[in-house]
């Protein structure tokens, strides 16, 4: 029979990871949590666990306040004021390290930087191998009982180990700048793997060629998701119809109405809708193809127009009015209410 490993075996990795990661950190350490974006102070190591797990007095608007225990993987550190004078005492040099010392402190300090990638690879492995099944049904609620993790941020760790071997393998010029944890990779996740490293060499840049922080590379993701603006004189002319869509805002109620081109400007076209004059992207226009209803619309909004400059007008010819407006083409009892309303309040040609 093949030799069954024990369960105490099966943790060690996840418990020196653990151990690495929470003596990383020193009393006092303003640290944030990297599932919920706490921020608060680090405080000791808690060994009362059966893996270990550290005390932090997360910030809170209560007068009364206690320290919460948590995962130290979860927990990244927040860079301190330039002006705060406990950082420049934490990094006086007090003793000379020999080079050994140095070349150790090299290899622990590379350690405990991927610690949150050796965990993504170890679970990466125990659910592609389903190696929870002889005591668990499912990934999430194994990791939830043996890890106290939830299941997204099990899978954010995993997904982590996937941008770190890319980042890896493909970024040749920047191979010893790599994630130190697992937020800064989580904006990178969802981009193919050749504008992960696009994306991870700009913000590494724009870190000054050091390891670049969560916010720097979020800030480098959604500007590359961010739409290039079209000329809208690429788009069409004054005078063309289309239909509104995409709008947000005090301008949705115009989703889905029809509209006619009135003036074009850089990245925005002014429109005229059946009460007002909009201005919106080329994004928001679909134009309209049918040509009678092109060749009507122009024609239709200018008697509306004039009919609402009247003045006050009755409730039931402003019901009627906005129901015209909104309509792309005008049906032919439509066209008569149009033209009775224009005879009651004597507007026309």
């Amino acid at each position: 029979m093949p030799k069954i490993k024990s369960r105490s075996d099966s943790t060690e990795d996840v418990k020196q990871a653990r151990l690495a990661a929470a003596h990383s950190f020193r009393k006092g350490d303003r640290v944030r949590h990297q599932v919920t974006q706490k921020l608060g102070v680090f405080q000791e190591l808690n060994l009362g666990f059966a893996l270990p797990e550290v005390w932090v007095q997360f910030d809170s608007e209560t007068e009364i306040q206690f320290p919460i225990s948590c995962n130290p993987l979860e927990l990244e550190l927040v860079a301190k004021d330039s002006g705060d004078t406990s950082s420049a005492i934490a990094t006086a040099v007090v003793e000379e390290l020999t080079e050994a010392e140095e070349r150790d402190r090299h290899r622990l300090e590379l350690r405990v930087e991927r610690a949150f990638y050796e965990a993504g690879k170890a679970l990466t492995q125990l659910r592609d191998r389903r190696l929870y099944r002889s005591t668990h049904r499912n990934f999430e609620s194994y990791c939830h009982e043996r890890f106290g993790m939830k299941r997204i941020y099990a899978h954010y760790l995993i997904d982590a180990a996937v941008v770190v071997d890319n980042l890896s393998s493909g970024c040749s010029q920047i191979v010893n700048i790599l994630p130190t944890n697992e937020s800064q990779c989580r904006p990178l996740a969802k981009l193919e793997p050749e504008s992960q490293r696009t994306c991870w060499q700009q913000a590494v840049e724009q870190a000054g060629g050091k390891v670049p922080s969560a916010r720097i590379v979020k800030g480098i993701v959604e500007q590359l998701k961010e739409k290039p603006l079209r000329y809208a004189t690429d788009f069409g002319q004054v005078g063309d119809a289309f239909t509104l869509m995409r709008l947000e805002g005090c301008e949705r109620k115009y989703n889905g109405c029809p509209c006619v081109a009135t003036k074009l400007k850089d990245f925005t076209i002014e429109v005229e809708v059946f009460d007002e004059t909009i201005a919106v992207k080329p994004e928001n226009l679909r134009p309209i193809d049918d040509p009678d209803a092109c060749r009507q619309l122009p024609e239709i909004l200018k008697r509306i127009k004039r009919l609402r400059n009247v003045g006050l007008l009755d409730r039931g010819a402003e019901v009627i009015l906005q129901h015209l407006g909104r309509q792309t083409y005008l049906t032919d009892l439509e066209v008569e209410l149009l033209t009775f309303l224009e005879q009651r309040y004597g507007v026309g040609d």
